[in-house]
């Protein structure tokens, strides 16, 4: 889940995979991979360098980056409630980009 949530905090700031990349010191291919589901796991450092980039707390950040499959029911809400906020913060993205090229007409 954490690929989803770090996708969507850089396209809500608007960033290419380039200038993000260039912005916390990682290639733009890692950037892609790190993006993709099923792709490779960004390391505690990657998630600070994000974290302090945005300026979100790490916390936040460490939530979406937990093992999804878990029998625990604390856990199982928590990735509930995670769920939830990526579906807003994909609704918010989408919703903002339809504002803009309806505006930019």
């Amino acid at each position: 889940m954490y690929h989803r949530a770090l996708k969507l905090i850089r396209q809500y700031h608007r960033l290419s995979q380039v200038d993000l990349a260039n912005g916390i010191g990682l290639s733009r291919s890692f950037i892609s991979e790190i993006e993709k589901d099923g792709g490779k796991r960004p390391s505690v450092d990657v998630l600070e360098r994000y974290a302090a980039y945005f300026s979100i707390p790490l916390s936040s950040l460490l939530i979406f980056a937990e093992q999804t499959e878990s029998n625990d029911l604390g856990e199982r809400s928590r990735v509930y409630a995670a769920t939830k906020v990526l579906r807003m913060l994909e609704w918010l993205e989408e919703t903002t980009r339809v504002n803009d090229s309806t505006d930019a007409a």
